[in-house]
């Protein structure tokens, strides 16, 4: 199976049930922390492929949800401007595998991508607290 590089932050229920589902289905998952990484425009850039820009964010970033930030106002040189300067504004998980990047957890496309065991729970990409609130 595959060796994934899996960006996260740290302590994201969401995020640890997303390698746990990749761990059984067989995958070696590599945990780095999304928010210690020492990106750069160009390499961060490399996860969103055609995605359309609004798509890079993390939607439960407090200035997000907060209206600070409006995702859809945002030129791609904008954006990732204040991600490298934010990195909670960053979607997550970003995935590598192989050389092959993309960010967010679509089942279906890491399914085709990488497999996924059959029985694949819903997740989402948020991070849900215990309280019932999200985190960024």
């Amino acid at each position: 199976m595959a060796t994934i590089l899996f960006y996260e932050k740290p302590g994201c229920r969401n995020n640890t049930r997303q390698k746990a589902l990749l761990q059984a289905s067989g995958h070696r998952v590599e945990a780095r922390n999304l928010l210690e990484e020492p990106w750069t425009g160009e390499r961060l850039r490399s996860f969103f492929g055609a995605m359309p820009v609004a798509a890079w964010f993390n939607r439960a970033a407090p200035k997000v949800k907060e209206g600070i930030v409006v995702p859809e106002n945002y030129t791609e040189a904008d954006a990732l401007a204040a991600m490298l300067a934010d990195p909670l504004l960053i979607r997550r998980p970003l995935i590598e595998v192989d050389g092959e990047r993309a960010a967010g957890f679509d089942v279906a496309r890491i399914r085709d991508w990488i497999g996924l065991a059959d029985e694949t729970p819903p997740l989402g990409e948020g991070c849900a607290r215990t309280d019932g609130k999200s985190c960024p």
